[in-house]
């Protein structure tokens, strides 16, 4: 009596687990790039930079030191002109004054590319539809930050930001015949053609 009874009691331990607890077994991932927890707080720390004004020495102490910070990209007078006169189209007059000062300082100048980023990334729906790859629904949530300083000798003369504050992107994925669905021709074996003479 009391053996059937424990069963039902594991096999229904073992249903809620299966109904309930699904959604907790599929992946999630967090993927954070940088030394900056938030979009605005990176922003803020770039615009704290004043052209003219700010040295190096100041961009070290908002976080970004060029030759320990992760994620930097450094310059050279030939990326700054590569980036900011793409063709002759543009005109220097064009430009502005602390880009055109830091062209015409040659190899006084350079730049920091500043990366930053958090992203989380989860799949969302039922387990089993995505164990047996019926159905994924993968969704990323989270924040890209990129910054452009550029410096003459150790005076920052230009900083620009940009990026995107908040992203949400759902990716879903709809394969009818599931597990079976990646099997296809690839698993057919063609039959080598007969050459008669």
């Amino acid at each position: 009596m009391g053996a059937p009874r424990a069963l039902r009691g594991t096999l229904l331990a073992v249903a809620t687990v299966v109904l309930v607890g699904c959604s907790s077994l599929l992946p999630k991932s967090q993927a954070h790039v940088s030394g900056f927890q938030s979009f605005d707080q990176a922003r803020g720390a770039i615009e704290s930079l004043v052209p003219q004004t700010s040295t190096l020495a100041d961009l070290r102490a908002i976080g970004i030191d060029p030759l320990n910070s992760a994620n930097t990209t450094l310059l050279t007078h030939a990326d700054v002109v590569r980036r900011f006169v793409p063709s002759g189209v543009i005109e220097r007059k064009d430009l502005n004054p602390g880009i055109v000062q830091c062209l015409e300082a040659r190899d006084a100048c350079r730049g920091i590319d500043v990366t930053a980023s958090h992203l989380g990334t989860e799949r969302k729906g039922g387990f089993f539809a995505d164990f047996f790859n019926f159905v994924r629904r993968t969704e990323v949530r989270g924040w890209r930050f990129n910054a452009v300083v550029l410096l003459v000798q150790e005076t920052v003369v230009y900083r620009s930001w940009g990026g995107q504050p908040h992203i949400e992107e759902t990716d879903v994925r709809r394969n009818p015949l599931g597990p079976l669905q990646d099997i296809g021709p690839s698993t057919i074996s063609v039959p080598a053609p007969v050459v008669v003479r």
